[in-house]
């Protein structure tokens, strides 16, 4: 691998207009056929679904989204008919709306109190139009006056006041350039990873659009896949960049060739350490998960590639001037400096390896603690800021009805639901059953059950588990809110073998570059603590609202539901990232001398800087992500920020170097293979190297 990458690195170097004009030409060709044929997003989770399928095939009138409109009123609102009722003309005229029910006709829709009330607009397409739900909204804003209030709420309405992305991209961008300005001092050098990253991700983003038509993807899943991109994409270009101007200073003939040797080989065993942790949603077999995990493995493929191709042509174009003095003149103390305290720092660590491995131990698992109490549920209305439609919605219907209102579950069969009916009433934790509607054919019924607690509430999430298993196999509960709780179990089913084909993939990975079966495990188990030390911080926040308005957080809320398994595949990979830049500088050294104590020295104080360089890019970025409005994109953007800084300080600058001074040269333990192969003869083999054995050479 060594030397193709040297190969490719030196090709790419050598022929670097034509590699700049393909890659030019490639990324507009993408850009335009995303912008031509890219395809929509969808947001359902719902899979394969028995009741969802009665609903389309017997009831496609009721099969598609619907929004509330919530009515209060300073008067009975029996006193304000005529206004409502005129005000409900437009939303009955809509387009793909099929119904809209009368508030006055229709039971349980008056609030006990009789100044609030409610209409249920009903469509027939599973994804209302943005411009249809802004116009909708405009006409709720027009009909409001005299003392009537009209708030349009529903899945759509969050959409349209919340749109997935924000400021967080330019954001993240001008902080990565500010944090490269300031580790490299030169605006030359600031620039090769940034546009390396931006060439990369427009790459990757293109193949999302196009892919989507094979593995659809949510609407957040551009937004999550462009800003692990611009990290991991900057990251991997600050390393190479950082490791060609030390071969330029060290006066290496060949510097792009030991570059793309050394700290190319690191770039590609990390960038396929974040591609099979992404990849791990797919043992969800959840389909827009699929599509998620896809659309992310795309945008760092094309990363990787941009690092290891343009990167060296753009290199190939600068020559000799990335070893110039910095032309951006900032305090700083030199490299030397910065050199000789990583040094002095590596000897605190060796001198008290004991202490600073327990500390730094108990350090993550108190940070992490708070993920025992983490409780998981999709976000409700009441998530939505503050001022928006969405809320005033919420906050209407949450004074005038019981909290269950905006969590109801539809209940379909083939068979009369009669019955059935009349035990879901008889249910705990059922507040109101509505009629039961036979279709139009005769062959299927449904009912809706509404919840005494809410959809955020645990409670709400064991009801919706009893109904299934005392209902009879030709009844289904279903809807979003069921469709919610199906994911959740999905999710409690699956997380474990997504975390051991996660992690044994890697161990696989990192056994086979570094020789070494110990250096695999203690990986493994260092990226789980910063993986766990996330969740504690997420817990905390947003669940506990330490510090919550700080970052956006309207109120105390459980962790959404797909988040945890976000924030794993991604953390996984991208913890490998600083393991890999550190073992890799301690395994040169190591190969040199043969001596444990001095290669982590020397490893840890040669990579100190620019792993410390390259997490601040990766918090102000992923930090970025907590400025957008949804409260699930913020929540991404938290815990990764904040694993990150953990990962990249505590553990790989303290808990690595200490555990790897205490196990000594069983670092660097590996089996010989060849004795344990049953259709050769067991070899006995001697050699006066211990636990190094066959790890001489990477």
């Amino acid at each position: 691998m060594k030397n193709i990458l040297e190969t490719l690195g030196r090709a790419c170097y050598q022929h670097r207009w034509a590699t700049l004009l393909g890659w030019v030409a490639a990324v507009a060709c993408l850009i335009t056929l995303w912008l031509q044929f890219g395809a929509a997003a969808q947001n359902s989770f719902t899979g394969s679904d028995p009741g969802q399928s009665i609903l389309n095939q017997h009831f496609a009138r009721q099969s598609g989204d619907t929004l509330t409109l919530a009515i209060r009123a300073k008067q009975p609102v029996t006193d304000v008919k005529k206004q409502v009722t005129q005000a409900l003309t437009p939303f009955e005229n809509a387009p793909d709306v099929t119904g809209v029910t009368d508030p006055y006709t229709t039971p349980g829709h008056v609030s006990a109190d009789g100044h609030i009330a409610f209409a249920t607009i009903q469509f027939d397409v599973t994804t209302v139009p943005g411009g249809e739900t802004a116009a909708l909204m405009r006409d709720a804003t027009r009909a409001s006056g005299h003392g009537v209030t009209f708030s349009l709420g529903g899945d759509a309405v969050d959409l349209a006041e919340t749109p997935y992305g924000g400021p967080s991209n330019g954001i993240g961008v001008g902080a990565a350039a500010v944090v490269l300005l300031i580790a490299f001092g030169s605006l030359l050098a600031m620039g090769l990873p940034l546009a390396t990253a931006l060439m990369g991700i427009g790459s990757g983003l293109s193949l999302i659009a196009l892919l989507g038509h094979i593995f659809p993807a949510p609407s957040f899943s551009p937004i999550i896949a462009a800003m692990i991109g611009l990290g991991v994409g900057v990251d991997y270009a600050l390393f190479i960049v950082t490791r060609f101007r030390q071969e330029l200073s060290g006066k290496e003939p060949d510097a792009i060739g030991a570059t793309m040797r050394t700290a190319g080989v690191s770039v590609l065993t990390a960038g396929t350490t974040v591609v099979i942790g992404v990849l791990g949603l797919l043992v969800l077999r959840q389909p827009l998960l699929n599509g998620v995990a896809i659309a992310a493995a795309a945008t760092v493929a094309m990363t990787v590639l941009a690092s290891l191709t343009l990167l060296p042509a753009l290199l190939g174009c600068t020559g000799n001037r990335l070893t110039k003095p910095a032309t951006v003149r900032l305090k700083r103390n030199g490299h030397g400096s910065a050199g000789r305290s990583a040094q002095k720092w590596a000897g605190v660590i060796q001198r008290h390896p004991v202490a600073a491995a327990s500390l730094a131990a108990a350090f993550v698992l108190v940070v992490a603690a708070p993920a025992l109490a983490m409780k998981l549920a999709m976000p409700d209305e009441s998530a939505q800021a503050r001022g928006t439609m969405g809320a005033a919605s919420y906050a209407t219907m949450a004074d005038g009805f019981w909290p269950g209102f905006d969590a109801p579950l539809i209940v379909t069969g083939t068979d009369g639901l009669t019955a059935v009916r009349a035990e879901v009433a008889g249910t705990k934790g059922i507040a109101a059953v509505t009629p039961v509607m036979v279709s139009h054919d005769h062959e299927a019924s449904m009912f809706i059950a509404y919840p005494t607690t809410g959809e955020q509430d645990p409670a709400t999430n064991a009801l919706v588990n009893t109904l299934r298993a005392k209902l009879p196999e030709t009844a289904f509960v279903t809807g979003p809110n069921a469709a919610d709780v199906s994911f959740a179990n999905l999710v409690g089913t699956r997380l474990p073998w997504l975390i051991g084909v996660v992690v044994a993939v890697s161990m696989v990975l990192l056994t086979s570059v570094f020789r070494s079966v110990v250096i695999a495990v203690k990986a493994a188990l260092m990226n789980l603590l910063s993986v766990c030390a996330a969740y504690g911080v997420l817990t905390a926040v947003t669940q506990w609202g330490w510090g919550s308005r700080l970052l956006g957080f309207p109120e105390k809320m459980p962790v959404t539901t797909w988040v945890p398994i976000f924030l794993f595949v991604i953390l996984f990979g991208l913890s490998m990232d600083y393991e890999v830049f550190l073992l890799s500088r301690i395994r040169e050294a190591y190969d040199v001398s043969r001596d444990n104590s001095s290669a982590v020295a020397q490893g840890l104080s040669e990579t100190m800087r620019v792993i410390t360089a390259a997490a601040a890019i990766m918090v102000v970025v992923f930090g970025s992500l907590t400025l957008t409005p949804d409260v699930s994109v913020k929540q991404i953007g938290l815990g990764l920020a904040a694993a990150v800084l953990i990962d990249a300080t505590v553990v790989r600058l303290v808990l690595v170097p200490a555990v790897m001074e205490l196990l000594g040269r069983a670092n660097w333990w590996l089996p010989d293979l060849r004795s344990w192969t049953p259709w050769r003869k067991r070899l006995q083999v001697t050699s006066p190297r211990s636990y190094a054995g066959s790890s001489d050479q990477t």
